[in-house]
């Protein structure tokens, strides 16, 4: 399936064109269910969609109220580790791009290799690095898409970012800054990759986000990104990370991250 087609399918079912596009990454799926319902399409109904086995991804398409506007939430996403080609991982993005949408916030659990992010922060991200072994792009370029070589300067969007600021002052929401590193997975980091990454600038480690931010830019996107901090890495303990400890510090997080997105997407 074409991603053309799918997105034209899309608009035929969908009552209203959403002002923004959300990504909900590990724990967060929630969110999307504290706003007002207009229509909710599992993944499984949407042509060309792949199916989501990550824990706590619910695999749905929604479209809520936000005010006077509509967002279009993405409860989970489609991982690379999860066996699904690189194509298959942006294909949800490629797909919101050709609706119209100009908008995409992603957000994502994420580790901490800084002992200042501390499990439930909340950490804009300014920039990445790309350790995923593979670019979304590589291939035959679609033009109607983007350009072949499309920059990724300033790709989490500045303006957006200083919006965000205000919104998280006006609340007394303290949220921190961080560049995310993306790797393949599914097994978690050993302690010395972790420490490369840190020295290569790194704040946050994860298995996500980066094929879709790229493949957003390349569409001509303007990017948002957040992620959760969900565990310290293993530099700062020699404990096994579990699901229940991730979803948990999602959670803690979730409300206040809730507080930022829907108001940056009244303001924008």
């Amino acid at each position: 399936m074409n991603y053309l087609e799918t997105a034209k399918w899309l608009r035929e079912r969908l009552p209203a064109t959403p002002k923004a596009a959300i990504i909900l990454g590990t724990g967060l799926s929630d969110m999307a269910e504290t706003f007002k319902i207009i229509s909710s399409i599992p993944y499984s109904d949407i042509p060309g969609f792949a199916q989501s086995t990550a824990p706590s991804h619910k695999g749905n398409l929604i479209l809520a109220e936000n005010g006077e506007d509509t967002i279009l939430f993405l409860q989970g996403r489609f991982h690379f580790y999860e066996g699904h080609s690189i194509k298959q991982v942006i294909f949800p993005t490629r797909v919101i791009a050709a609706m119209g949408i100009k908008t995409l916030v992603v957000t994502n659990a994420a580790g901490s290799l800084r002992k200042e992010l501390y499990p439930g922060a909340i950490v804009q991200l300014t920039d990445h690095i790309n350790f995923m072994g593979i670019n979304p792009l590589i291939g035959e370029n679609d033009d109607a898409m983007g350009e072949r070589f499309p920059s990724m300067n300033d790709l989490y969007d500045p303006k957006y970012r200083e919006l965000c600021d205000s919104i998280a002052e006006e609340y007394h929401i303290q949220v921190h800054k961080g560049i995310y590193l993306a790797v393949p997975g599914p097994s978690l980091e050993t302690r010395a990759e972790c420490a490369a990454f840190a020295m290569l600038g790194a704040d946050l480690v994860g298995m996500s986000t980066v094929p879709e931010v790229i493949a957003a830019r390349h569409a001509g996107m303007r990017v948002l990104a957040y992620s959760i901090v969900t565990n310290y890495s293993n530099l700062f303990h020699s404990e096994a990370h579990s699901q229940e400890e991730i979803r948990h510090h999602a959670g803690i997080a979730s409300a206040n991250l809730k507080q930022i997105i829907s108001d940056f997407i009244r303001r924008i």
